[in-house]
């Protein structure tokens, strides 16, 4: 088989390691891809140019896309190569939405019943000003309603931060809601569905914030692991009962199937379990950890789910642990510089691999050129094993300006799920 991976960060280059060296792939060529990809097999095309991947496709002879990031598919990439008669992984267009909108996600699941926190609905800056304004319950979520790349989410602690979010990030016609807040446990759980059977995968649990001790903003994540503890077989048959199986059959019923990655990020109480929103496609960096776990070909899963299978389909994950950390750029999330040399990748080894993010190659060097730099990955047969093997080398790792979280994985390992 040979793929084409849409995208160019740590998941995109994850899910091209898994399938070749699980013997699913003959090839995998990565659109654009980083420099953490071969150059014969980086593709030097957008994933907006939807008719430059097919000519590509046809030119290779691609037996499958496998679209990474969400904006595509948001974009209609599922339906274009679907016309084309190319068989491509990931959700339709109008499926999508559930991560394209967070509006039309809340719906669905006020709709099928899925357990969810209370919202409120406001179009500008006025009556989201004046609603915050009256509030006297802090902390409170706020969410801008489109695609924001895991940073159009504030947890306001009191009004002047949630009044200067409102400030910065919501437009006169933006559509945005304020959200109850849920105080609990976060975990990823993604399930793949071929828009009838959904199969949840390992849960996997990330850090979003950017320092040590969940300090500082927001960010796509700075290491995950795998399995989270937090997610134990009852909870995570719940979530597929209570939360993935009536999503996909909801969204058959309303016309729109849904096969893909059902992404599931969800709050968990002493007693209750409820979801935060939903994405459309493996998240990123949980995929860096979830893949490493699988026992079966992600081909063959890929394949299962494309074609409508996955009823018959034995999916099994490794009784072993894995996780990942993020080295980032300097000033991240915010503004960051980009090209500089990265030293050490050389000096790590087995059992720890190294998914590039924001890398690019220029004149035989690897450099920066993204926050998000490199995910140091590793398994182990339990968590403090994996963690410790990254640790242990990820300071031979460096390029001006580089920092990582000291503490991913904490939560399992203190018993604070």
């Amino acid at each position: 088989m040979k793929y084409l991976v849409i995208g160019s960060g740590g998941r995109e280059h994850a899910i091209a390691w898994r399938l070749i060296n699980d013997g699913s792939a003959s090839e995998v060529f990565v659109a654009p891809g980083n420099g953490g990809i071969h150059p014969s097999y980086r593709v030097a095309i957008q994933p907006d140019d939807f008719n430059g991947l097919y000519k590509f496709c046809i030119d290779k002879k691609i037996d499958m896309v496998i679209v990474g990031p969400e904006v595509p598919l948001v974009n209609g990439i599922a339906d274009f190569f679907h016309e084309k008669k190319i068989p491509c992984f990931g959700p339709s267009q109008k499926a999508a939405m559930i991560e394209g909108s967070k509006l039309f996600a809340k719906h669905i699941m006020e709709k099928y019943n899925v357990p969810t926190a209370g919202h409120w609905d406001f179009t500008g800056t006025i009556q989201i000003n004046d609603f915050v304004k009256k509030q006297k319950s802090f902390p409170l979520v706020i969410k801008l309603d489109g695609l924001a790349a895991g940073k159009g989410v504030i947890v306001a602690q009191n009004r002047d931060e949630a009044l200067e979010f409102i400030d910065e990030n919501v437009k006169p016609d933006s559509k945005v809601f304020a959200e109850e807040f849920l105080d609990g446990e976060e975990a990823s759980v993604l399930g793949i569905s071929d828009g009838f059977t959904v199969l949840p995968l390992i849960a996997a649990q990330d850090h979003k914030r950017v320092f040590d001790g969940d300090k500082g903003p927001n960010t796509g994540g700075m290491g995950a692991y795998a399995p989270a503890p937090v997610v134990t077989p009852e909870r995570l048959k719940y979530i597929k009962e209570k939360v993935l199986q009536p999503v996909i059959d909801g969204m058959r019923k309303d016309g729109i199937p849904f096969k893909g990655i059902l992404y599931a990020g969800v709050m968990i109480g002493k007693d209750w379990i409820k979801v935060l929103e939903f994405n459309a496609r493996f998240g990123d960096p949980e995929t860096q950890v979830i893949l490493p776990l699988l026992d079966v070909k992600l081909g063959d899963l890929l394949d299962a789910a494309v074609n409508e299978k996955l009823s018959s389909f034995d999916l099994r994950f490794k009784k072993s642990h894995a996780i990942t950390v993020v080295v980032a750029a300097g000033g991240y999330p915010g503004s960051y510089a980009k090209g500089k040399m990265i030293s050490g990748l050389e000096k790590i080894s087995e059992p720890v691999i190294v998914f590039h993010a924001g890398t690019d190659t220029v004149s035989g060097n690897t450099v920066t050129n993204g926050g998000r730099v490199l995910n140091v990955t590793s398994t182990g047969s339990n968590l403090m094993e994996a963690r410790n093997h990254v640790y242990a080398c990820i300071g031979n790792i460096a390029f001006e300006g580089s920092f990582f979280r000291q503490d991913i994985g904490y939560r399992a390992l203190t018993g604070q799920n």
